[in-house]
C-alpha cells in the first residue's frame, strides 16, 4: 500500500499542523497554525518502535492538528536512501493510526539548520524549519 501524498495544494482550507522529524531513537515534534504562521516546537518524542505511538497520540491529542507534516530526508543530489523510506513509512503509519491528512516535506538540510540556530533541542527545531518550509509552501 502506498501513500498518497498530500500536496500543499490539498492543504487549502486547513489550519492547524503537527510536523514531525522522524529519527530512530528521537522524533523531533512542532505545532504552527496559519494564525500563528510560525512554528513552535514541542517536546520530542524520546522512544523508537511501538513505544512511540503513544507519546505522538498525546501530542495530537493536545494540539488537536487537522494535518500533519512528516520530513522526509534525501540525499543533497536527491536521491533516497534508507532513512527516507523509514520517513515515508512513519508517514503511511501516521495517516493510519490517526485519519488525518499526512503532508511529506523534504528536509535536506533541516537539522543543520537546527544546529546553526543554537537549538538545545535539535529535533524539535528541525521539526520547525520542516513546519515553517511547508508553511511557506502554502503561500506560493
Amino acid at each position: 500500500m502506498t501513500l498518497a501524498v498530500a500536496t500543499p495544494m490539498a492543504a487549502t482550507g486547513l489550519h492547524s499542523f503537527l510536523a514531525f522529524d522522524f529519527g530512530q531513537q528521537r522524533t523531533g515534534v512542532a505545532y504552527a497554525s496559519r494564525l500563528l504562521g510560525q512554528a513552535r516546537p514541542q517536546a520530542s518524542v524520546h522512544a523508537s518502535g511501538q513505544a512511540r505511538w503513544p507519546l505522538i497520540a498525546k501530542h495530537i491529542e493536545k494540539w488537536q492538528p487537522q494535518a500533519l507534516v512528516v520530513g522526509v530526508p534525501y540525499h543533497p543530489d536527491g536521491a533516497s536512501h534508507e532513512n527516507t523510506l523509514q520517513a515515508q513509512k512513519f508517514a503511511r503509519q501516521l495517516r493510519a493510526r490517526f485519519g488525518l491528512p499526512v503532508f511529506e516535506v523534504d528536509e535536506r538540510y533541516s537539522t543543520t539548520e537546527a544546529r546553526s540556530q543554537g537549538a538545545k533541542d535539535v529535533d524539535a527545531a528541525s521539526a520547525c524549519v520542516i513546519l515553517d518550509q511547508f508553511l511557506r509552501s502554502l503561500n506560493t
